[in-house]
């Protein structure tokens, strides 16, 4: 069996998407002959908790910790809110205060490539000593944060251990690079580390085609596309809603916020009463303050049920028991490449999905091959009213759902046999 030490900074009891991939992962390599090493952080400051996740970690598997320090645990001492969102990573386009500012002047450029930086040197040193005593067949790192490819990129000069670098999300592509307040100097060092890592591992996976091209253009090292998925939940059983609910799970930030659909569900609303009387959106998840102004300006706040942040379990339930479910990414040509991972689950809940998101998105593709709801860009405001009624129409007739194909190649375990492949070939 292949022993494979996981460098990862998101684990049980952190919520949200990051924790999911490589728990995932963990849970099924056993299955395939890969024997899973988790290193962790001891103390991380996770943004958001979801203990419920804690169950999910398979028994027996070896996990190893040491002490984190991070700046974003001191600096919520003394800032306001809105600057903690901004050290915590979410970035807004808004206003910001000259604190705020110089929050993202600084972590933009203090901390390269991100705040956990601080971790990489102690994790070297343990990990050389651990692995003297402890051999592994193959080092994975994951990020973001990519300061843990870093972690790899050491082990790989001083140990030659083969090395695999996931890339769950782009590095300076991603979009809010652009909101950093980043020097050229800064700018230089995050491209030089990443071609350093793209360029000394010995293999390279990534979730989306264009992130793939992206890479290529900077290393020759071989990529494989794997994407994120879905676990079966037979466990589930879906109470439909009774409203005509159209379901977001997930941060619906200000840069997410997708005006186009507010003015076609207000005017739907207006023209047809009794879409108006039927109609409910539900929100699950952290929704901003920009969000909420946008749907009182187009009368839709009182259709509007904004649950908050629910266990995963939970949002599983939520998304089999909505009549749609809505994906919405940002309208920016830096975010085709991303692919967010309730994608996998809403196909798996087997209702139709409403999405929105940039000309050449790779959601795109996923959605179309799969059957399993339709795509719009945002200047799609006309053909999206017209899906939206035709939806509306089929709810009425008690017809509404959706056919799935193709989808069995986005399960967690054909997934986990794809990477065992890829591990078991380096080794």
């Amino acid at each position: 069996m292949k022993r494979a030490l996981i460098i990862t900074y998101y684990w049980p009891p952190a919520g949200g998407p990051g924790v999911q991939r490589w728990l995932k992962f963990a849970t099924y390599f056993r299955e395939y002959g890969v024997d899973p090493v988790v290193y962790i952080p001891k103390n991380p400051h996770y943004p958001i908790l979801d203990n419920s996740m804690v169950l999910e970690v398979p028994q027996g598997i070896e996990i190893i910790k040491t002490t984190i320090k991070e700046p974003n645990r001191f600096s919520s001492i003394f800032l306001n809110k809105k600057a903690r969102l901004i050290s915590s990573g979410i970035i807004a386009k808004k206003k910001q205060s000259l604190t705020e500012k110089l929050m993202l002047w600084v972590r933009g450029n203090f901390f390269i490539p991100d705040t956990r930086v601080g971790w990489v040197k102690p994790s070297v040193a343990y990990l050389q000593n651990y692995l003297s005593e402890n051999p592994v067949d193959i080092v994975i790192t994951t990020g973001p944060p990519h300061s843990l490819h870093l972690i790899g990129l050491e082990l790989k000069k001083t140990l030659n251990i083969p090395w695999l670098a996931d890339f769950r999300d782009p590095w300076t592509t991603i979009y809010y690079h652009k909101f950093m307040r980043l020097s050229n100097a800064s700018v230089k060092k995050h491209k030089q580390l990443e071609a350093n890592v793209l360029n000394s591992a010995d293999g390279i996976v990534v979730t989306s085609p264009t992130t793939k091209k992206e890479f290529e253009k900077i290393t020759k090292s071989p990529i494989d596309i794997i994407t994120n998925g879905y676990d079966i939940s037979e466990d589930i059983i879906a109470v439909m809603d009774s409203s005509f609910s159209l379901v977001h799970v997930g941060s619906l930030l200000s840069e997410r916020n997708p005006i186009i659909l507010w003015e076609v569900l207000s005017e739907i609303c207006k023209e047809n009463i009794s879409f108006s009387e039927d109609f409910k959106l539900k929100l699950i998840g952290t929704v901003s303050e920009e969000v909420l102004i946008s749907l009182k300006q187009y009368d839709l706040i009182d259709k509007c049920e904004v649950v908050g942040y629910v266990s995963h379990k939970e949002a599983q339930q939520l998304q089999h028991n909505a009549q749609l479910l809505l994906l919405i990414e940002m309208d920016r040509q830096e975010t085709r490449s991303i692919i967010p991972g309730k994608l996998f689950e809403y196909i798996a809940a087997r209702r139709p999905i409403i999405s929105l998101g940039p000309e050449g998105s790779d959601i795109s593709s996923i959605i179309s091959e799969t059957y399993s709801g339709d795509f719009f860009t945002y200047g799609d405001g006309e053909t999206l009213r017209l899906k939206i009624l035709s939806y509306y129409a089929e709810f009425k007739r008690g017809n509404l759902k959706v056919i799935p194909e193709n989808i069995e190649q986005y399960s967690r375990r054909v997934l986990t046999k794809k990477m065992t492949d890829l591990i078991k070939g380096m080794g």
